[in-house]
């Protein structure tokens, strides 16, 4: 069957009601995308500021500043050493993910976010602080590394906490709360971009430590999930907090289930080994690739390049800046439509419409930099272009907004067994932030030398990507946690992964 569609309908749900201790338990984790979410937005504005260019980035202000008639717009920001600074970020990020599939499975979810919002807090006092380039590198890996702990840990909270037919709302609260952050720092952005001297950056970069202390505060204050206390040994504890977390005594069936999972999650002695074996080949592809393509989507160059893309297109630095706001806003606008649907329509629908809206819009733009720029890049854009381009960023962001942007942290953390889910959950991180890392550096060479013509390879990649749901992506809304995995039995291709006793037995004998 194409797509290998499976049905929801007759899912078996768990007693228990929305309580307030969930409400204030999920938002308090969803809000560690808050941290994610002002760095990958406050970058792209800092870095268009004279100011700080002047100060670390003396060939890049020089190139900007030349008042050449054939200046190449496509190259005004093409420095290795910039991209560092905004991409940097990420190589520690990757490490930190996959130090959390240990720690979150070792000492908890919690004490992961808590330990993620701490490095990511000195993180920021040392951007803040800096003085000299190697301090900007310095405090983005810091702040990356807090990072990787929470993006691994916040989003498998979520997804554990959560009643099989809320999942989605909760998980998206996520991706809300990145939008949310990257919304932020463009307003700080606007706002220090007016400031004279260094406070202006330095400002932009130490406030960072907001959500650090919102998220290292706030976690003190969570639950550990009934699966992460089951798995620490600490069944009575599990059980207890199931029944707070539910709101409801008659949890037996659900926790009976959270036990059964812990069990066959004990036979696995080696998460990372066993998951690559033939049992949870389905789950290991679909957690590659998902974060793959997420990233080659091209949104990232929307969020932290913002600024700098709407320069390059020959906005003036202010309405650079408030047209990334105006592009942040719709980000999360777009987010709280994922936030109601997501339970209602299903994944699948959400990953379509988002792929076909997100290739409409990269084909327009590339049409429009041909247009206006053709391959020389010399030209700028009358007002009227540049309030088209505006609206084919904000249709594009609308669209990830809504679709690959939560789902590709939600599916990842729910189609895993117990056993691998926390180092499944790390792969999904560590290639997210990996190919971030990878747009974020090539993609000013990449305008440089490409020209319109990248965002024609972003439209391709869309195709891809929507044909790779449509044919190998289950529908996996409404059902618990702990039996998503079972639909891959019934999945027209998947389904040859299954396996029997047998197999099961020498996998697990392997690792």
């Amino acid at each position: 069957m194409a797509g290998g569609i499976i049905s929801s309908n007759n899912a078996k749900e768990y007693p228990g009601k929305v309580t307030a201790f969930m409400r204030l338990s999920g938002i308090m984790a969803a809000a560690c995308g808050l941290m994610f979410g002002y760095d990958i937005g406050i970058s792209g504005g800092v870095t268009s500021m004279d100011v700080f260019l002047k100060k670390f980035f003396l060939s890049v202000y020089m190139k900007k500043q030349a008042a050449s008639s054939n200046q190449n717009n496509y190259c005004k920001f093409d420095s290795q050493l910039l991209t560092l600074f905004t991409s940097s970020l990420y190589i520690t990020g990757l490490i930190g993910s996959i130090v959390a599939s240990y720690a979150s499975r070792r000492f908890g979810r919690k004490a992961t976010m808590l330990s993620g919002g701490a490095v990511y807090l000195v993180g920021a006092a040392v951007n803040g602080a800096a003085y000299a380039v190697w301090m900007l590198i310095l405090g983005r890996l810091l702040l990356g590394a807090g990072i990787g702990l929470v993006i691994q840990a916040a989003p498998m909270f979520l997804s554990e906490i959560a009643l099989p037919q809320k999942r989605g709302f909760w998980n998206s609260g996520f991706q809300l709360m990145i939008t949310i952050g990257i919304l932020v720092a463009n307003l700080v952005n606007y706002g220090t971009g007016k400031m004279k001297g260094d406070i202006g950056w330095r400002l932009s970069l130490g406030l960072a430590a907001v959500p650090g202390i919102i998220v290292f505060v706030g976690t003190f204050f969570l639950p550990e999930t009934p699966n992460s206390l089951i798995e620490q040994g600490e069944e009575g504890k599990a059980l207890a907090m199931l029944k707070k977390i539910r709101g409801v005594e008659d949890v037996n069936e659900e926790f009976a289930d959270l036990l059964e999972a812990s069990e066959a999650s004990k036979k696995v002695k080696n998460p990372w080994r066993a998951i690559v074996t033939r049992k949870y080949r389905p789950q290991f592809l679909i957690t590659l690739l998902i974060p793959f393509f997420q990233q080659l989507t091209g949104i990232n160059v929307v969020m932290f390049y913002a600024p700098v893309l709407f320069q390059t297109l020959g906005f003036k630095n202010d309405a650079s800046l408030m047209s990334a706001v105006i592009t942040g806003l719709v980000n999360v606008l777009a987010t709280f439509v994922a936030f109601f649907i997501v339970d209602r329509f299903g994944r699948r629908v959400l990953f379509f419409e988002g792929g076909f809206q997100m290739l409409i819009s990269q084909v327009a733009i590339g049409f429009v930099l041909l247009a206006k720029f053709g391959t020389k890049g010399v030209a700028t854009l009358s007002s009227g272009w540049a309030v088209l381009v505006v609206v084919l960023i904000c249709t594009y962001t609308a669209a990830f907004a809504w679709s690959w942007g939560p789902l590709g942290w939600l599916l990842p953390s729910e189609i895993f067994q117990l056993e691998i889910r926390s180092a499944g959950v790390a792969i999904n991180a560590s290639v997210n932030l990996f190919m971030t890392f990878v747009v974020a550096q090539a993609f000013l060479p990449a305008l440089c030398h490409v020209k319109f013509g990248l965002f024609f390879i972003f439209a391709c990649i869309l195709i891809i990507m929507t044909s790779f749901v449509y044919y190998l992506l289950p529908e996996t809304r409404n059902i618990p946690i702990e039996d998503v995995p079972k639909i891959f039995n019934k999945h027209w291709f998947w389904k040859r992964y299954a396996s029997n006793e047998e197999e099961e037995d020498r996998d697990r004998n392997t690792t």
